[in-house]
Order: structure tokens, then C-alpha cells, then sequence
């Protein structure tokens, strides 16, 4: 079974950075999409960044792109987050996603193309 688990989500002040990272286990990163989303209490849950394991394609949500960098260590099986010059309005839960098959016809961020889900990792940005 596949299994996903989130860490490095943490508080920060305007502008601070954090570093968040998914385990996988049981999932073969060279052959699928990943991805990173977020949900703030009372909103729907959006994506933010994805990437293609197998080449590398990434897509990004037009809020953060230039700040987040998504990333994969293939050896360790992890996939990462690097969020830089975090914002108040990026407080959210964020989730690591996978995918069970490849299409490639599917919008990268679109969250019901993603079948496995991690428990999330809070992140609060401050004033």
C-alpha cells in the first residue's frame, strides 16, 4: 500500500522560509506525477506545486511560482517543498499527493486526479 508522510511544516514570521518534505513508501517516483496541496480552514483545497518523477516537469499555482520549488531525491524516495518568502496567505495545511496512473491530459494541479494522500503538515505564517 502506498503511504505518504509529511514533515518540516513549522510557524514563521512574513518573508521566512520552510522546508517540507513527503516520504513515500511503496510508490515508484520514476513512472508518475506528485504534488504538493493546501487547504486553509473554510476554503477548498488548491494546488500549489507538481512534478513529474519520471523527467521532471513541474507546474507551479501562479500564487507562488518564483517563491516554491518543488524537488525529488529518487534514492531516498522524498519528495520536497522549498518555500521561500512565505507570505501570511500561504498559512494553510499542506498535503503531499500522488498519482496511480500517468495521463497527460490532466491538468498537473487538479486535485481529483490524485489518488494517494498524506495526513498534512501545518503551516502558519505571521505578520
Amino acid at each position: 500500500q502506498v503511504q505518504l508522510q509529511e514533515s518540516g511544516g513549522g510557524s514563521v514570521q512574513s518573508g521566512g522560509s520552510l522546508r517540507l518534505t513527503c516520504a513515500a513508501s511503496g510508490y515508484t517516483f520514476s513512472n508518475n506525477r506528485m504534488a504538493w496541496f493546501r487547504q486553509a480552514p473554510g476554503k477548498e483545497r488548491e494546488g500549489v506545486a507538481s512534478i513529474y518523477t519520471g523527467g521532471g516537469s513541474t507546474s507551479y499555482a501562479g500564487s507562488v511560482e518564483g517563491r516554491f520549488t518543488i524537488s525529488q531525491d529518487n534514492a531516498k524516495n522524498t519528495l520536497y517543498l522549498q518555500m521561500n518568502s512565505l507570505k501570511p496567505d500561504d498559512t494553510a495545511m499542506y498535503y503531499c499527493a500522488a498519482r496511480d496512473e500517468s495521463n497527460t491530459d490532466w491538468y498537473p494541479l487538479a486535485t481529483s486526479t490524485y489518488s494517494y494522500w498524506g495526513q498534512g503538515t501545518q503551516v502558519t505564517v505571521s505578520y
